[in-house]
Parts: C-alpha cells; sequence; structure tokens
C-alpha cells in the first residue's frame, strides 16, 4: 500500500501533494464501499421473484421485511453518526461492509420468513454504517467552497450501482439461483470492506496534515471549523442538531423527498402498465431514466451550488424543489401517451430529486458543528427512511384507495411542501453570531 508520508513540519509542497492523493484515494474509496453496500441493500428487490417461485411465500411476507429495513436503516444512521462523531471511526465503514456482506451469504443459505426478517433486520443495521461515515470524510476532506462538486460525485454511486444492479443480481439469479443473488454479493461486500479498513482516513489532522480550511484557506471553512469549540460532546449535540431549528426544517424537507423518490422508482412501472396500458419491458425502461436522470442532477446540484452560489446550498435546492413539482405534475397531468415523453418525465423528476437527495445531507452536514457531521446526516437520515416507510405500504393503501389520483395528489403536495420548507434557508449563510448557529 502506498501511502504518503506526511509530517506536521511538512512543506507546503508536500502538503499539496499529500492532500491530493488522499482526496483522490478517498473518494474513490468512499465510491466503491457505498456501491458495494447498495448492492448488499438492494440485492433483495431483483432477487424476489426467484424467491417467491421457489418459496411459496405471499407478497405481504416480503412487504414486511421491506418495512422492518427501512425502519431500522432510518434508526441505525443516526445511531451510528453519534458512534462515529464521539470516536475516531477509521474502521467504522469497512467493519460495517464486512457484516452486512456476512448477513447477505446467511441471508443466502436461509428458508424461513423468521429467519429472512430477523438477517434482513440486522443487514439493516449494518447499512446504516456506511451514509454517517462517507458525511464525515466529504467533511473533513473537502473544503465548504468546493465540497458540493466532490460529494455531488460521490453520490453518484448511488445512481450507478441502481443501474447495474437490475443486470447483476438478474444475471446471477436466472442462471445460479436467486441465493446467489445475496452469495455473491456478500462475498464482494466482504473483500471490499477489508480493503476499505485498509484505505480510510477519517480526518487529515489525524496523519498530520493541516485542516482542510487551512490548507485551501477558505474563510466560510474555517468559520465552520471554529464553531462552537469548547463545548462537551452531548451540549454540542443537543445545540446543534437537536435544538438546531434548521435540521428539524431539514428533516421534513428530506422525508418528503424521499417519499416522491421511493414513490416513483417503486410505482412508476406499474402506473404505466396500469394507467398507460405499456408492457412491462417498455414501463421499466421508461422508469430506468429516473436512475439516468438522478446522476446528472446530483452532479449538477452540487456543482451548481459551489459555481454559482459560493457553497450555499439553499437557493439551488429551492430551485431543484419547484423542479420536483413541475415535472410530477407533468407525469400526472400530460394528455401526451408517448413513451419517449413519458420517459423524459421520469428523467427530469430523477434530475430534480436526486439534486435535493444528495444537498440536503450536504446541508445538514454545513449546519451542525464541523464534528458533528456524521450526527447531524445520521439524524436527518433517519427521517429520510421514514419518508421511504411512507412511500411503501401506506402509498398502496392510497393508491387502493383513491386510485393513481389520489397517488399523484400526495406526492404533488410533497413536492409542494418541500419548496415551502426551504424558503427560510434562503438568507441563511451570514456570518455567525455568538448567539447565532452557522447554517446552509
Amino acid at each position: 500500500m502506498n501511502i504518503v508520508p506526511t509530517q506536521t513540519n511538512s512543506t507546503n509542497m508536500d502538503t499539496d501533494q499529500a492532500y491530493r492523493y488522499w482526496r483522490i484515494q478517498l473518494m474513490v474509496s468512499m465510491y466503491v464501499g457505498y456501491a458495494v453496500f447498495y448492492f448488499t441493500r438492494k440485492s433483495y428487490n431483483f432477487a424476489l421473484p426467484g424467491m417467491l417461485i421457489d418459496l411459496g411465500m405471499d407478497y405481504s411476507d416480503f412487504g414486511l421485511l421491506g418495512t422492518m429495513f427501512y425502519l431500522t436503516y432510518g434508526v441505525s444512521k443516526f445511531v451510528s453518526g453519534l458512534m462515529i462523531d464521539r470516536s475516531r471511526s477509521r474502521y467504522f465503514m469497512g467493519l460495517g461492509l464486512i457484516a452486512t456482506g456476512i448477513v447477505n451469504i446467511a441471508f443466502g443459505f436461509s428458508s424461513s420468513l423468521l429467519a429472512f426478517t430477523l438477517l434482513w433486520t440486522i443487514n439493516a443495521f449494518f447499512q446504516g454504517w456506511g451514509w454517517p461515515a462517507c458525511a464525515k470524510i466529504l467533511t473533513s476532506w473537502y473544503s465548504r467552497s468546493e465540497r458540493g462538486f466532490w460529494w455531488s460525485i460521490w453520490n453518484t454511486c448511488h445512481n450507478l450501482s441502481g443501474a447495474l444492479i437490475p443486470i447483476t443480481i438478474g444475471f446471477i439469479s436466472l442462471n445460479f439461483g436467486w441465493r446467489y443473488g445475496f452469495i455473491v454479493p456478500g462475498c464482494g461486500a466482504v473483500l471490499v470492506g477489508i480493503w476499505l479498513c485498509y484505505r480510510i482516513q477519517e480526518k487529515p489532522t489525524h496523519i498530520g496534515l493541516p485542516s482542510v480550511g487551512q490548507w485551501r484557506n477558505d474563510s466560510l471553512e474555517l468559520e465552520h471549523e471554529k464553531e462552537g469549540q469548547g463545548l462537551s460532546f452531548n451540549v454540542a449535540v443537543y445545540r446543534y442538531v437537536l435544538t438546531n431549528r434548521y435540521i428539524w426544517l431539514l428533516c421534513g424537507s428530506y422525508l418528503l423527498v424521499y417519499v416522491v423518490r421511493i414513490a416513483i422508482n417503486d410505482w412508476g412501472a406499474l402506473y404505466l402498465v396500469e394507467r398507460h396500458s405499456y408492457d412491462v419491458l417498455s414501463a421499466n425502461s421508461a422508469v430506468s431514466m429516473f436512475e439516468v436522470g438522478g446522476f446528472l442532477g446530483s452532479l449538477f446540484g452540487g456543482w451548481g451550488s459551489d459555481r454559482y452560489f459560493h457553497g450555499n446550498r439553499a437557493p439551488m435546492n429551492l430551485i431543484f424543489a419547484l423542479g420536483i413539482f413541475a415535472s410530477v405534475a407533468a407525469l400526472w397531468l400530460t394528455p401526451v401517451q408517448h413513451i419517449g415523453f413519458l420517459a423524459g418525465c421520469f428523467f427530469c423528476i430523477g434530475f430534480f430529486v436526486f439534486g435535493p437527495q444528495m444537498m440536503i445531507g450536504m446541508a445538514a452536514a454545513e449546519c451542525a458543528r464541523k464534528d458533528l457531521a456524521g450526527t447531524a446526516t445520521g439524524f436527518i437520515g433517519l427521517f429520510s427512511y421514514f419518508g421511504a416507510a411512507l412511500a411503501s405500504y401506506p402509498m398502496s393503501l392510497a393508491i387502493e384507495h383513491w386510485g393513481w389520483e389520489g397517488f399523484f395528489c400526495l406526492i404533488t403536495a410533497a413536492a409542494a411542501v418541500i419548496s415551502l420548507q426551504l424558503l427560510p434557508f434562503i438568507k441563511a449563510q451570514q456570518p455567525s453570531s455568538d448567539d447565532e448557529l452557522p447554517i446552509s
């Protein structure tokens, strides 16, 4: 393993070289690591047809697994965020991935609903270790004026892995059986987890480098680094997370972003089949544009918030929230039946959803004290998966009782409320005083 040696008395050239080296290495590590987390999380969705045929279980049996997963995963994000911020947690992401890989392998050898429920709930707990760890690294190694670009690059691993998982798991399940759809990703996760344990460096200061704010001479970052120093961990969590009104607004908006994201992703193909009478292949192809739009939306949202708003995430978040409202309304109300136009609507929804999905998490890290990035992002992550849970079973009840009009009324209203919740952030990036929290 080639590690650039760095001491506290390094020259500027040595520091620059070390930063360039580690920032690229860490981005590759986080990108690959979180993509594999995604594989061991979504393997269940695409191995499900084979499981239904082989085991003879009902849809409601597997619906229970999804509900348990979402709720446990949301709680785990917050708990692991607290753990990561309270300790030097260099190995946290790698150990979490190793554990989730072992659980996937065990899942592949199981056959009873009780075993499935227990194992998938344990999987959800260890899955929650990935996101706060990445948030802490992104906050520690990339400064305020550039973080949007780097965070958006990392966030595209959701879309890349989301596009690869159906093909990969489908191929494995078709040729080797559904059990290998869990065993193969599980083995890969164990190997990548071991690799991550050797690759992750939590903070620049842990290897003798200056902080990223000092290195880049970023005034907003330097201000953020000084905020709340001297407070105990518990007091800082209470002041900068639990009683921070801006964090609570982000929680509400994140919940609704996930309602829209999961609802469109999970129910979009069925809508095209039932309402527009397309075959399953055409419907799935149109919905796949949701991930393509999300890939580009993440990149543009992060880059645009840096380029046009100097690190203030609020204006770009508001623009994207209005875009969610318009694109969802277009999919619902347009009289056009052409599959190309409908696929374009899914592309636009993905573009506008994944921008806030990425930037709201980043804004939470920047609202809280610098060393509470894991806690802040974990806390809003808890609410995001409450939103995911609402988009699953409760949304199915809405469709049964009120049809697709009820479905679109709910997610269009959610998109409108997102915009209202983000309005207070427009003037939020102001120099902080002793009595006012710095916010994004």
